[in-house]
């Protein structure tokens, strides 16, 4: 049996983050309780949340009825959402952009990487609650360490 048009329609418009329109990324409610700011914590309803990832639009949190959650309703800065230069990537261990650039002009590279890895073989890490996006930030980390030393050639 093949889902009608209305329900194609819910489905799609829930995943689509109201404002920017972008296909947001599910989230746990209880990432977004650890990291909303005690105003916007009082006005949380548990339902399948998404997190919009796109970098022009201040919303961070959405959910199908629309309620929405921006930028300043968060306890930290979104890497996603700030620009490039000192955003923060590791939630957990503190690595950021302003880290990784300082590191690489004084020892010529950015073990970053390798810090975190270790981190996480050590079962330390917390990036379901710490990480706005809820989820390992190593990928993150790693992109962010190339576009760093790419906007600083030696």
């Amino acid at each position: 049996m093949e889902p009608d048009c209305c329900t194609q329609s819910f489905e799609a418009s829930g995943t689509r983050c109201p404002v920017s329109n972008g296909r947001g990324v599910p989230v746990s409610d209880l990432t977004v309780k650890a990291l909303l700011t005690d105003r916007a914590l009082c006005r949380f309803e548990s339902a399948p949340l998404r997190f919009c990832p796109d970098p022009d639009c201040r919303v961070v949190y959405f959910d199908v009825a629309g309620r929405r959650f921006l930028t300043t309703e968060i306890r930290v800065p979104v890497w996603q959402k700030e620009p490039f230069g000192d955003r923060p990537i590791c939630y957990c261990f503190g690595e950021s952009e302003a880290s990784i650039r300082g590191e690489i002009a004084t020892c010529g590279r950015s073990m970053a990487v390798d810090r975190v890895r270790g981190h996480i073989d050590a079962g330390r890490c917390a990036c379901e609650i710490r990480n706005p996006r809820g989820v390992c930030c190593l990928g993150d980390l790693i992109a962010a360490v190339q576009r760093v030393v790419s906007s600083n050639p030696v």
